[in-house]
C-alpha cells in the first residue's frame, strides 16, 4: 500500500450524505483534516448522522450543492451515488481540484492485501464467498466495499496480515487514482447503470480501471466465457482465467464434475461441482472465479473446498424465504439488472410467477421475452418503469400491473399453485419507492411471513 497522505488541516468537502458520505466525513475529521458535506437534502432528511458529523466538527451545507464551497477546497470526495458528470464535480475539475472516490482515499491507508471485485452480476455472492473461504482457511479478514461497509470504515481494522475483500462498483472506481488490488476480479460484463455511465463503453471503462495501477506482482482474474469482460485483460498483472466450458492453461475450469485449478503446469483438482450448495450456473461461475482468488491468496485446496461447500448464501441474492403451500418464495431483490434476473429465471425449473419492475437505469427488458415465455406463468410489474417493461415483454407471459410490491405479493400468492415459484428479481433499481434493494428485499420477505402467519393461523384453526 502507498504511504497514507497526511489529512491534518488539509480542506476537504465530502459531497452527499448517505453511508459512505458520513463515514467518509468522520474519517477525514478525526484525522485533523477541515471537513465541509454537503448533500442536496435538507438537515431532517439525512437524520440521524447530522449530530455524530457535528459532534466531529463537520460544517455542513445542505439543501443542495453551491459551486462556491469549491473555494478553497483541497480534497473532494463524492459518494458514490453522485456522478462523475454532476455540475459540482465538473466545476471542481475545472478549478484543478483533486477529486477522489471514497475507496481511493481509504486505500491510501489500508494495511495488508486487497481483492477488489468488479462486474456486473455475482459481485456480492462472490465478494462474499471469497472473505468466507479465507476466513474459515484461518486468514485475518475484512470484507467492505459495495457491498455495504464503506472501505473508509474498515481501515482501523486492518493490519499488515489482513486480507481485505471489497466489492468495488463502477461508480466507486471511476474516480480512482493510485487505487491497486493485489488481486482483482473482474466477473462479467453486461449492460447496467446507463443512465448514469451513458454508454456501454463508459461503463466498462470505468470497471476496467481496477487494473489499471496492477503490477507484475499482482493477479488479475477474467471470465474466459464473458467476450465483452475478456477484452479488457491488462497487460501487466499475471493473468488468471476461468471457465465453464472449456481447459484454459492458468486458472480455474471444470473437468468433468471437477473444479481444477492450474497454474504453471500444474493442475490441481480443488472439489467437485456436486459440492456447490449454491443454485444456478451463474453460482458455479461465482465458485470458480472464488476459487481462483482464494488459492491466489495462499488458502489451501482443502481448505476451499471446505469453505465452499459450508457457504450459505447472500441475503437479497436467490434467497429462499419460504414455502407456504407448496409454494416456494425466493428473494432476489440484488438482481438490478436484466443480466442478473435472466439468470434468476435460468435457476429454476417448473412455473414461475416473477415480479419485476422499479427505478429504471436505461435497461433494454426485451431479453426477458423467451424465459418468460418458457417459464412464466405471470409478471407483476411495479414501480416506476412497469410501463416500459410492459411495452417491452407484452406477448409473452401473462402480466398484471401490481403497481406496489404488497399487492404483487399478494396477487401471486392468489395465483400460484402447488409447485410454483414465487420470484422477486426486478432488473431495476430499488431508489422510486425503496431506500435500497436491502430495503426492497427485507419488505418482499416481512410481505412473504406475514403470508406464511396466515396459513398457519388458518391452518390451526381447521
Amino acid at each position: 500500500m502507498p504511504n497514507p497522505i497526511e489529512l491534518r488541516g488539509k480542506r476537504v468537502l465530502v459531497v452527499g450524505l448517505a453511508r459512505t458520505g458520513v463515514a467518509t466525513a468522520l474519517f477525514c475529521a478525526a484525522r485533523g483534516a477541515v471537513v465541509t458535506a454537503t448533500d442536496t437534502r435538507s438537515e431532517s432528511e439525512i437524520g440521524e448522522p447530522i449530530a455524530k458529523l457535528r459532534a466531529a466538527g463537520v460544517a455542513l451545507a445542505l439543501g443542495g450543492h453551491h459551486e462556491s464551497i469549491l473555494r478553497a477546497q483541497d480534497l473532494l470526495i463524492p459518494s458514490p451515488g453522485v456522478a462523475a458528470d454532476s455540475p459540482l464535480l465538473s466545476a471542481a475539475r475545472a478549478m484543478n481540484l483533486t477529486v477522489w472516490s471514497e475507496i481511493e482515499l481509504a486505500y491510501r491507508f489500508l494495511r495488508g492485501q486487497l481483492i477488489g471485485i468488479t462486474g456486473s452480476n455475482g459481485k456480492t455472492t462472490t465478494t462474499s464467498l471469497v472473505e468466507h473461504i479465507l476466513r474459515q482457511a484461518g486468514f485475518s479478514t475484512v470484507l467492505a466495499g459495495n457491498i455495504g461497509t464503506p472501505l473508509i470504515a474498515c481501515v482501523e481494522a486492518t493490519t499488515d496480515e489482513t486480507i481485505t475483500v471489497a466489492e468495488l462498483s463502477s461508480f466507486q472506481l471511476e474516480l480512482i487514482d493510485q487505487f491497486r488490488p493485489d488481486i482483482s476480479v473482474f466477473l462479467n460484463l453486461t449492460p447496467d447503470h446507463l443512465d448514469r455511465h451513458h454508454t456501454l463503453e463508459a461503463y466498462a471503462a470505468a470497471k476496467a480501471r481496477i487494473f489499471e495501477n496492477q503490477t507484475p506482482q499482482d493477479a488479475a482474474v477474467l471470465n474466459a466465457d464473458d467476450p465483452p469482460s475478456a477484452r479488457y485483460a491488462p497487460a501487466r498483472p499475471q493473468v488468471f482465467w476461468w471457465s465453464r466450458q472449456q481447459h484454459i492453461a492458468q486458472g480455474t475450469y471444470l473437468r468433468g464434475d471437477e473444479i481444477v485449478f492450474r497454474r504453471g503446469g500444474r493442475e490441481e483438482a480443488i472439489l467437485r461441482q456436486s459440492d456447490i450448495p449454491l443454485v444456478g450456473a451463474h453460482n458455479l461461475e461465482n465458485v470458480l472465479a472464488a476459487v481462483a482468488a482464494t488459492r491466489l491468496a495462499g488458502a489451501a485446496p482443502d481448505a476451499i473446498r471446505s469453505g465452499v461447500k459450508s457457504f450459505a448464501g447472500v441475503e437479497h441474492r436467490l434467497e429462499f424465504v419460504s414455502e407456504i403451500a407448496g409454494v416456494r418464495y425466493y428473494n432476489d431483490s440484488k438482481a438490478t439488472n436484466v443480466d442478473a434476473t435472466l439468470k434468476a429465471l435460468d435457476a429454476f425449473s417448473g412455473r414461475i410467477l416473477i415480479i419485476l419492475g422499479g427505478k429504471d437505469k436505461g435497461s433494454d427488458y426485451t431479453p426477458l421475452q423467451k424465459p418468460l415465455h418458457d417459464k412464466g406463468i405471470l409478471a407483476l410489474l411495479i414501480g416506476a418503469a412497469a410501463a416500459k417493461i410492459e411495452s417491452q415483454i407484452a406477448g409473452s407471459v401473462a402480466i398484471d400491473r401490481a403497481e406496489t410490491l404488497e399487492r404483487a405479493v399478494e396477487i401471486a400468492a392468489h395465483a400460484a399453485r402447488p409447485g410454483d415459484t414465487v420470484l422477486l428479481a426486478p432488473a431495476c433499481a430499488s431508489f422510486d419507492q425503496f431506500q435500497n434493494y436491502e430495503h426492497r428485499g427485507r419488505v418482499f420477505k416481512d410481505l412473504v411471513h406475514q403470508l406464511e402467519n396466515q396459513a398457519t393461523g388458518a391452518s390451526l384453526g381447521k
